[in-house]
């Protein structure tokens, strides 16, 4: 048996015969006849001391038959059934002769509890009990064999199943690592495409913006040219003449209305000339009340919503109120059933405006949201391109969300769409908001006070512009007014006509024109001429971008004779509020147009 603790016997103990013959000296003889055939044998005095002896370990048993005898055997017979399954202990049971189960009833009954047992009758020779001795102990070894090996299996299962669980929670680890590499990598994929289709979104609207702008300054030209001479023509028709008056007022006013339309093709590619200067949204948006809901109609309601102390933006009001009309007109056209239109009003942090990178400390945002039939994503992608429109024919340009989309940007903002179909749509127009400064409202408070309105002497004007159109159509109208005009189409020759001393008191140049900007000309020629006069004409926004001192004077295309007239009257006419009285203006001074 194995000792009680389940732990391995020792190998002495683990092969030794225990004698238990109760009869004088039986038990010591037959212990000695077994160690002298080199048994390892020792007596035990009785049942007890045979269980306590077995349960420290044991090769097998020899009992004489007596010994069980009017004896309880049921410890011995719980002994044995709680032996592992490795075990089978041997007895060897000396009976008297014709004790066998054959003939003996008690030996039956000892053989169903013993089990593994072994008769041998007496008298018996010596070399018979060695033998079978031998023969129960080598059955015992196959046990122990057994048992290691079933021991070798079990180290090995219980090996096996600590390197499977650890296999397992080294796939779940692995597992959970691939998936969360797999949930980064999806996320960077999306966030990827994402980018790469406003990307392309971008480099699309810039390409139709370059083009469109393009379009649209020679557009203007041709403007230029057809309003200049309207006008003039206009001057010098009889007073009488009510349908030529008629006729001519048409054709200006579908020139306005090109102009218009070339002013939103110029926002959209954002190359119009704007004037930012702090504004109050809360109150452009309370002022533009009254024409708001004209616009809407009866069958839309109107809901403004403001949130308290917020800071000016920086904007150009008149763009802004234009935007800000046409976004109300695409919310209207798209609740033709009525609903709500809500302007809303609040500010918002860099980190919540990716897109600008943070250019400003803090971002205003006018949300226009409806309650209408909404955009699809196809649709939503392209709501920006100019053009683009899902109105009926006659019934929109597609310039609407391009213009102030453009006027956005321009002005270091943005406008961010987002549509659900059947629920509405919501346009956040954001704008970054005025940096305060001491004297920033006093000085465009300022520069809002109209100019002297006393007429200008008659001067000799240096215009320069490389479209032909547009030198005639202006000549024109300055010679109109009384001045004298020299020509140059292009900034070299106006460069060489003032180096050969042409007497020259204003120049008047385009700005964009191939080989020297207007800006540049003006640099030339006050090196050339300290302190002329200079007026800037164009219809981009690079006059309006940082490249041109705020306060210069300068006049958009396309310009009107009256126009004209007025910013010539102001830079000429004598007064304290002149920009650059006894020397160079000082708006160009300061952008480092006089340096000597």
């Amino acid at each position: 048996m194995p000792p009680a603790n389940g732990a391995a016997p020792a190998d002495a103990q683990a092969e030794r015969a225990l004698v238990l013959a109760p009869r004088g000296r039986d038990a010591p003889l037959a212990a000695a006849l077994l160690q002298e055939a080199g048994i390892a044998a020792e007596p035990v005095g009785g049942v007890s001391a045979l269980l306590a002896a077995m349960q420290g370990g044991a090769g097998l048993a020899v009992v004489a038959e007596e010994a069980f005898r009017d004896v309880d055997l049921a410890p011995l017979a719980a002994l044995l059934a709680e032996q592992p399954p490795w075990s089978d202990f041997p007895f060897v049971l000396l009976t008297g002769r014709g004790g066998g189960p054959e003939r003996n009833p008690a030996a039956v009954r000892l053989w169903g509890v013993l089990g593994n047992v072994s008769f041998l009758e007496r008298p018996f020779h010596p070399t018979t009990l060695v033998s079978v001795v031998r023969a129960a102990l080598r059955g015992r070894h196959r046990q122990y064999e057994a048992r290691a090996r079933l021991e070798e299996v079990r180290r090995g299962e219980e090996a096996l199943q600590r390197a499977n669980a650890m296999l397992e929670e080294r796939v779940a680890e692995r597992t959970r690592a691939l998936s969360e590499a797999y949930d980064l990598l999806t996320v960077q994929m999306a966030e990827r495409e994402r980018v790469e289709a406003q990307l392309r979104q971008s480099q699309k609207v810039e390409a139709i913006g370059q083009l469109t702008g393009g379009v649209a300054h020679d557009f203007n030209n041709l403007l230029m040219a057809v309003l200049g001479n309207l006008s003039l023509l206009r001057k010098r028709l009889p007073p009488d003449d009510a349908r030529s008056h008629r006729l001519i007022e048409g054709a200006v006013q579908g020139a306005q209305r090109g102009a218009a339309l070339t002013q939103r093709l110029l926002a959209f590619a954002r190359r119009q000339d704007l004037r930012p200067e702090p504004v109050d949204l809360a109150a452009l948006v309370e002022g533009m009340g009254d024409l708001l809901r004209r616009s809407l109609g009866p069958r839309v309601e109107l809901a403004v919503e403001a949130a308290a102390g917020l800071p000016k933006a920086m904007a150009d009001p008149n763009q802004l109120e234009l935007a800000l009309l046409n976004l109300a007109v695409n919310a209207r056209d798209a609740m033709p059933e009525g609903g709500r239109l809500t302007i809303r009003l609040d500010a918002v942090a860099p980190d919540a405006v990716p897109s600008l990178a943070g250019t400003a400390a803090c971002y205003l945002r006018l949300r226009v949201a409806d309650t209408g039939t909404g955009m699809d994503a196809a649709t939503l992608a392209r709501a920006v391109e100019p053009f683009f429109s899902t109105k009926p024919v006659g019934q929109g340009t597609g310039l609407g969300l391009s213009m102030a989309h453009g006027v956005a940007r321009q002005l270091g903002g943005d406008l961010r769409l987002s549509s659900t179909p059947g629920e509405g749509t919501t346009a956040e127009l954001l704008l970054p908001a005025a940096v305060a400064g001491p004297g920033a409202e006093a000085a465009a408070e300022a520069a809002a006070v109209p100019g002297p309105a006393t007429a200008a002497p008659p001067s000799r004007v240096l215009l320069v512009d490389d479209d032909p159109l547009i030198i005639r159509s202006t000549a024109d109208m300055l010679e109109d007014l009384g001045h004298t005009v020299l020509e140059a189409e292009s900034g070299a020759k106006a460069l060489a006509l003032l180096a050969d001393g042409a007497t020259v008191d204003l120049l008047v140049t385009d700005y964009a024109m191939p080989g020297m900007t207007g800006l540049e000309v003006a640099l030339a020629a006050q090196r050339l001429r300290p302190g002329l006069q200079v007026v800037l004409a164009s219809g981009f926004v690079d006059l309006a971008n940082g490249s041109a001192p705020a306060d210069l004077p300068r006049l958009t295309k396309p310009y009107r004779q009256e126009e004209l007239a007025r910013v010539i009257d102001q830079v000429l006419t004598p007064g304290p509020r002149r920009p650059g009285c006894g020397g160079t203006h000082p708006g160009l001074a300061d952008a480092g147009l006089a340096r000597h």
